[in-house]
């Protein structure tokens, strides 16, 4: 298991938490926690107090949720993820926590598909805490006076330094909105990823702007490739990045973010949606005390002062739509969360069929080592083509 527990329960009525290691992910649950922790007996507002382990993204974004719910009672999740964890029966439907209206709220109040990809088989499995989609990046001192790019020929042609997120998954997640830029969706089809028309535009592209990915960056995940963006030596500009609001205020070098490039003037946006929930391990729900704390500090995340305002000034990166319309928010942390709003809410819910976060690895590999090694375009998609064709039988029961 892949999570770092930084101290021994200190009651066994507490609850566990698991969150990821970046201050979006857990600066605002911990300063929850903290708060609760500071209060007098007998002032608590929620039943038990709740104690937050976290895991590296890599393991957010692929340790099967399966592994970790036998041992918290709150997972911030990816979802991708949902399929194999349903299918094993180790998440608690929020159906059996809250009613329709309470459901329905939090869905209208969320910011783009948050809501809807926590939904799976009909059933809610994760509430959304926190949203991100693949956005634009950018170190204005470095841009030489050049307007963010708004297509992709315009990336083309930018000339300044410009890397890629290859590394994880996200090489296969670059492709996707690629091809979403273009109209077209990916894994619909049981035998063909996306079609040729699509695909091969998008891997042309691909290589030319990997062969302008510094070496060091080309297996960096978006946390090391937005750090290395806000270093002094740059990249100027990255097209498709999960955004972090935080990086806007990093040190001498701040980033500025914007919306994902179209394919064409006025097309639609590719981006890939992200982002966090919330769901319910059944390790303990049987008992009707932890079942009333979970649903109090569910309840409490995400309210809205708690969205709109603490999240943001800890560095989180809410949910609600509030907070990203909200003007102070928009002003202390750079316009982030405005010009990146559209990207957000056109954002693609990516399949949560049980092993696709396994093939979008094994996917992102083939993409690493084919544009590495130069691999003639058909080739390599006859290859991807491969992969999933396996990977969705292996998912067929």
């Amino acid at each position: 298991m892949t999570a770092t527990t930084t101290e021994p329960p200190r009651a066994t009525a507490e609850l566990r938490g698991l969150t990821w290691d970046h201050p979006r992910g857990y600066a605002p649950l911990e300063e929850l926690a903290r708060l609760d922790a500071s209060l007098p007996p007998g002032c608590e507002t929620v039943g038990r107090p709740l104690r937050w382990d976290r895991q590296p993204l890599s393991g957010f974004e692929s340790t099967p949720l399966t592994a970790l719910a036998p041992d918290y009672d709150l997972l911030v999740v990816d979802h991708p993820g949902l399929g194999a964890a349903v299918e094993a029966d180790c998440l608690m439907p929020l159906e059996e926590l809250f009613g329709p209206a309470e459901l329905r709220g939090w869905r209208e109040r969320s910011v783009g598909a948050s809501f809807a990809s926590y939904v799976l088989d009909g059933r809610t499995w994760a509430l959304p805490l926190d949203a991100a989609a693949q956005v634009a990046a950018a170190r204005p001192d470095l841009m030489a006076g050049h307007p963010l790019p708004r297509t992709w020929a315009e990336v083309r042609d930018l000339p300044v330094p410009v890397a890629l997120c290859l590394g994880g998954p996200h090489a296969f997640l670059t492709f996707c909105s690629l091809v979403l830029a273009q109209g077209a969706e990916p894994a619909t089809d049981g035998d063909r990823l996306v079609s040729r028309e699509a695909a091969l535009p998008a891997l042309d592209l691909m290589a030319v702007l990997a062969d302008r990915t510094p070496a060091p960056l080309r297996d960096a995940n978006p946390i090391g490739l937005l750090r290395a963006m806000a270093a002094a030596g740059g990249p100027a500009y990255c097209p498709l990045v999960y955004g972090y609001v935080t990086y806007t205020r990093a040190g001498p070098y701040p980033l500025a973010f914007a919306d994902a490039p179209t394919w064409r003037p006025g097309g639609p946006v590719g981006s890939v949606l992200g982002g966090a929930g919330l769901a319910v391990s059944r390790r303990r729900t049987d008992d009707l005390g932890t079942r009333g704390a979970v649903r109090d500090h569910l309840r409490r995340l995400l309210a809205d002062p708690v969205q709109r305002e603490l999240f943001p000034v800890t560095g989180g990166q809410p949910a609600a739509r509030a907070a990203w319309t909200d003007a102070w928010t928009n002003e202390r942390w750079g316009g982030f969360y405005r010009a990146t709003l559209a990207t957000v809410e056109a954002a693609w819910v990516r399949p949560r069929w049980p092993g696709y976060p396994e093939f979008q690895e094994a996917a992102s590999r083939l993409l690493r080592a084919g544009l590495a090694e130069g691999r003639p375009h058909r080739a390599l998609l006859d290859a991807l083509d491969d992969h999933y064709r396996t990977y969705r039988e292996r998912s067929t029961p």
